[in-house]
C-alpha cells in the first residue's frame, strides 16, 4: 500500500508515540521482577515506606536537631518595597512615572514598578537615573541618593530621624516623671 501524506481518519496518530508504563513484579524475564527494583528487605523494600517526613533520618538525631538554636525573628519587623533606580528609570523610560511629580509609593504602584505595596520604598543604587526627580521615600542608600542629587533631584525621608541615645533617656524620663502619682503618705502604726 502506498505511504500518502494525505490526512484522514485512518492515518491520524499522535505526534508522539505513548510509551507503555513498566509493569513491575511480574516475573523474572519481565526486568523488574522478584524484587520489582526495591532490593532485598530494609525499611525502604516494605510497602508505604516512602511516607515518611521530611528530615527523617531512620530514628538517627536529626540535623535539625543536632545543631543548636540561633537567633530570632524580629516580633515587629516591617517589610518594605526595595526598588532600584534602573527600574525607577525604566518607568521614566515608559512614560510610566512623571519627573514634574514626586516620587511616592503610591506613584510606583500606579506605573506598575511595585505590585504589592508594603511599609514602604526602600530606594537602592543599582543602575542610574537621568531624569531630574523628586523622591519621597522612606529609606534610600548613600549611593542612590548621591545620584539623584547629582542630577539636581532630591530625597526626602518619610521616617522619622533617629535621635542621640542621651537625648532618648532624658526625653523618657521627663516622661516618666510627670505621669508618677506620689502615694498616699501611710499612717503611723505600732
Amino acid at each position: 500500500m502506498p505511504e500518502t501524506d494525505e490526512l484522514s481518519l485512518s492515518t491520524l496518530k499522535p505526534a508522539q508515540e505513548r510509551k507503555a508504563r513498566k509493569r513491575i513484579g511480574r516475573g523474572l524475564g519481565s526486568g523488574k521482577g522478584r524484587y520489582a527494583g526495591r532490593g532485598i528487605k530494609g525499611q525502604k523494600s516494605r510497602a508505604g515506606s516512602h511516607r515518611m517526613r521530611p528530615g527523617f533520618e531512620g530514628g538517627q538525631m536529626p540535623i535539625y536537631r543536632r545543631l543548636p538554636k540561633r537567633g530570632f525573628n524580629k516580633p515587629n519587623a516591617m517589610e518594605y518595597n526595595e526598588v532600584n533606580l534602573g527600574r525607577i528609570q525604566a518607568a521614566f523610560d515608559a512614560k510610566k512615572l512623571d519627573p514634574a511629580q514626586p516620587v511616592t509609593l503610591a506613584a510606583l504602584v500606579t506605573a506598575g514598578v511595585i505590585n504589592r505595596p508594603h511599609a514602604g520604598v526602600r530606594l537602592l543604587g543599582q543602575g542610574e537615573i537621568k531624569v531630574k526627580a523628586a523622591f519621597e521615600v522612606h529609606h534610600a542608600s548613600k549611593g542612590a541618593q548621591a545620584a539623584i542629587e547629582k542630577m539636581g533631584g532630591s530625597v526626602k525621608t518619610l521616617r522619622p530621624v533617629p535621635q542621640d541615645k542621651d537625648e532618648a533617656k532624658a526625653e523618657s524620663a521627663d516622661k516618666t516623671k510627670g505621669s508618677k502619682k506620689t502615694a498616699p503618705a501611710a499612717e503611723g502604726k505600732v
